[in-house]
């Protein structure tokens, strides 16, 4: 029942980013990134499979991709990923498409509303991308969706909710401060692979 409700999810983020026509995107800068994605991403997914057992780190990084490509093109990216994570991996398929969703689809989901929040309430500022929107932003997301997990999950034995929402809370800094440098590093040399910055707006460039 849960694996289906998971899989509906998975299914319903990726029609809603189709019916928008990613496509297009590629024609333009973020075709590279797009590729960088699909060929880096599922080992930082893999992780977890290559660690001992009972240390497992997971990364996410699906809150960069959304800032670099955009929701609409990031979906679909994800899911090339969790394909090269299933066929290079050695989890079953209902794990892997939990991974999509946990991993990848919620908390990219949760960025996308951080990110029009800050817009809507704060004033366009180089910090409040870099450090509200790709730092705070990564935090808030990546731990709510591992919250939403753990809480989805509690009655499935393992580890102590507790517990897990430490980890979870450790991990999302981790991720935080990976989208943080990578964004601040692109916004500098290559704001071109950044699809929600505008100089115009930021920068206020004419």
């Amino acid at each position: 029942m849960l694996t289906s409700i998971e899989a509906a999810l998975c299914l319903l983020a990726l029609l809603v980013s189709l019916s928008l026509r990613p496509w297009r995107m590629l024609s333009g800068p973020l075709l590279t990134p797009a590729l960088a994605a699909l060929a880096l991403l599922p080992w930082m997914w893999l992780m977890p499979q290559k660690m001992p057992q009972g240390l497992q780190v997971q990364l996410s990084g699906a809150c960069l991709l959304v800032l670099m490509l955009g929701w609409p093109l990031a979906m679909p990216v994800l899911l090339g990923v969790a394909c090269v994570v299933w066929l290079a991996g050695t989890q079953s398929l209902e794990a892997v498409v939990s991974q999509l969703l946990w991993v990848g689809i919620v908390p990219g989901s949760l960025a996308l509303g951080i990110g029009a929040a800050l817009r809507r309430w704060l004033p366009p500022n180089l910090f409040i991308y870099t450090l509200g929107r790709a730092f705070l932003g990564t935090v808030v997301a990546v731990f709510a969706a591992g919250v939403l997990r753990e809480l989805l999950y509690r009655f499935a034995g393992g580890v102590a909710l507790e517990q897990a929402l430490v980890a979870r809370w450790l991990m999302a800094w981790g991720d935080a401060f990976l989208t943080g440098l990578f964004a601040a590093v692109f916004v500098a040399y290559v704001p071109r692979w950044l699809a929600t910055w505008s100089d115009a707006r930021y920068l206020r460039k004419e």
